[in-house]
């Protein structure tokens, strides 16, 4: 049996480099700590929480909104009062009405 193929040290220099390569790359590619599929997943987190930030910047603006519409306007703070919390007024009495659907 010829042992020579076993032996690292008898092996053609154009063999280790590419054999040395592959494991550079294989190793950068998937296994340290920042490798290019973590990269990619964070780049990927990254992209996403920036959506979400804007989606909340733009909802905290028409938030804004309301409430200056509702600190200007007196009717409407009632009428939300009325139809979403079930408020009256003093001597009022209210009636629930179902709709049938």
């Amino acid at each position: 049996m010829n042992l020579q193929f076993f032996n690292p040290l008898r092996w053609k220099k154009s063999f280790l480099v590419i054999l040395l390569t592959t494991f550079v790359v294989a190793w950068f590619t998937f296994i340290d700590t920042y490798s290019l599929k973590t990269r990619w997943d964070l780049y990927s987190q990254k992209e996403e929480l920036k959506e979400r930030t804007e989606d909340l910047n733009d909802r905290s603006e028409e938030l804004k909104v309301k409430i200056e519409r509702l600190n200007e306007d007196p009717a409407l703070l009632e009428k939300i009062a009325r139809e979403e919390y079930g408020m009256r007024r003093s001597g009022e009495t209210v009636y629930k009405v179902k709709r049938e659907k």
